[in-house]
């Protein structure tokens, strides 16, 4: 057994599942950003166009991506914008600093960015001197109790109100017991703007790098991140080099199924464009590579980068759903989280976070092919060896069996006969982790083969 670093996905969704209401509340809350995204979606006869167009838009940025990801540099160079280009989370994260230090910043606001959450700037600016005060609520609330995000649009999705409540309380001297939303809204918002008005720099994160701009575009529901770059003096954007696209009409393109496929909104609250440094400030872009070059080396593991996290394929995915965040070894979890993440996973576990039913490529906004990718992901694991310590073992055997039919039927015969004979919790022990939360099928009277002769093979 190879000695992995990290516990399985089944490990930690196991610690999930023991509170069941809020497995059936987790559910229940995502599944109702499922459903307004379908509503949303469902206002424009054109949203399969655009879903098309979408698609297309970014697969030609990525085929083209030098050439975009020049023209963008030299723009951003020619509006006053100084751009910094990072391989990896070790060198965005010392690009970070070196501005920072250089301006003597004692404070740092931040907004919406997962790829800092990638590189774990944070703690590497917080060693060194800096506080980072994340400003977006839901990551200001988990930033306050120590826990890294459990969904890229609304990372406190795994807390209660009266959980917030009880962590306002203790850490901004909120009244003890309150867990009305508004309250909480309000008595976050004023402690939020003290630490706007003394910061010194503010970073943001990148929905879309406009090439032939030099702007970013920034999204968020609150206003933080207008905020934050707007007050002091230096503002740094950082993206992964997936963030491009050519043009502000393709830009208008994805604006159009970003907040519907995320929230069910017709577009986000603000959808700000950086273009340039304000007056006697400065503004920065790090480019940041970080993996993403090798994944454009795979077909298909590149169309991960087509993602513009809206977060839409953690909303429908069954096993995210009843597995909680944490449960994934990524940053990102979720359907896009093993797609981007699955080859860190120390335990080789992410890809079989998934039962290949596609309902993430069926809503994905720009068609990334979510299942193929996890998929591609399990052949990869096989091919190099690495698959978890139970599949090693057990998937070769299964293997054979499927392909012997007399075999495959014999089995089939005595689990259907064993089903319908025989005490389920005589069974359910051999059903293993599928089995722990669920009840056994009824048995059925024969096999569907055996059905399909009978019915419809004569007709």
């Amino acid at each position: 057994m190879t000695q992995t670093q990290t516990k399985t996905h089944a490990y930690k969704a196991d610690i999930f599942c023991q509170d069941e209401s809020r497995v059936d509340w987790h559910s229940k809350a995502l599944w109702t950003l499922r459903e307004k995204r379908d509503r949303a979606a469902k206002q424009l006869p054109e949203w399969e166009q655009l879903r098309t167009l979408g698609s297309q838009i970014k697969l030609h940025t990525l085929s083209n991506l030098g050439q975009y990801l020049e023209t963008f540099e030299a723009n951003c160079l020619a509006n006053g914008i100084q751009v910094h280009w990072a391989k990896d989370a070790t060198e965005h994260n010392q690009i970070a600093y070196d501005i920072l230090s250089r301006h003597k910043v004692k404070k740092l606001v931040k907004s919406k960015s997962m790829l800092t959450e990638e590189c774990h700037m944070n703690p590497y600016l917080e060693q060194r001197g800096i506080e980072v005060i994340d400003t977006d609520l839901g990551e200001r609330i988990i930033q306050l109790a120590k826990q890294p995000p459990s969904h890229i649009v609304v990372p406190a999705i795994h807390m209660k109100k009266e959980e917030v409540g009880e962590l306002f309380h203790e850490k901004i001297n909120t009244q003890a017991g309150a867990s009305d939303p508004t309250y909480l809204t309000r008595a976050a918002r004023a402690h939020l703007r003290e630490q706007f008005l003394s910061a010194d720099a503010a970073m943001t994160g990148v929905n879309m790098a406009v090439a032939d701009q030099g702007a970013v575009i920034v999204c968020t529901n609150e206003g933080n991140a207008d905020m934050g770059a707007n007050l002091p003096g230096v503002q740094i954007h950082s993206m992964g080099i997936d963030k491009l696209v050519p043009d502000m009409d393709s830009a208008a393109v994805i604006l159009r199924t970003l907040a519907r496929n995320a929230t069910g909104q017709p577009i986000t609250t603000y959808s700000s464009i950086y273009k340039a440094p304000k007056s006697g400030g400065e503004m920065h872009v790090i480019i940041v590579d970080n993996g993403r070059s090798d994944m454009l080396q795979d077909n298909i593991l590149a169309e991960s980068l087509k993602c513009i996290r809206c977060g839409g394929c953690l909303n429908t995915c069954p096993v995210y759903r009843r597995s909680g965040g944490f449960s994934y070894n990524y940053t990102i979890p979720g359907p896009i989280g093993i797609a981007v993440g699955a080859s860190d996973d120390d335990s080789n576990s992410i890809p079989w976070a998934c039962t290949l039913c596609g309902s993430c490529s069926y809503v994905c906004p720009t068609k990334v092919p979510l299942d193929k990718i996890i998929a591609r992901h399990r052949r990869l694991k096989a091919e190099q060896g690495q698959l978890p310590y139970g599949k090693r073992h057990y998937m070769p055997l299964v293997g054979k069996l499927m392909a012997n039919e007399t075999a495959l039927n014999c089995s089939m015969s005595i689990a259907r006969t064993s089903l319908k004979i025989l005490p389920h919790s005589l069974l359910k022990p051999f059903a293993g982790a599928w089995g722990k939360y669920r009840e056994l099928p009824a048995g059925a009277d024969s096999s569907f083969e055996a059905w399909f002769k009978r019915n419809r093979e004569q007709k």
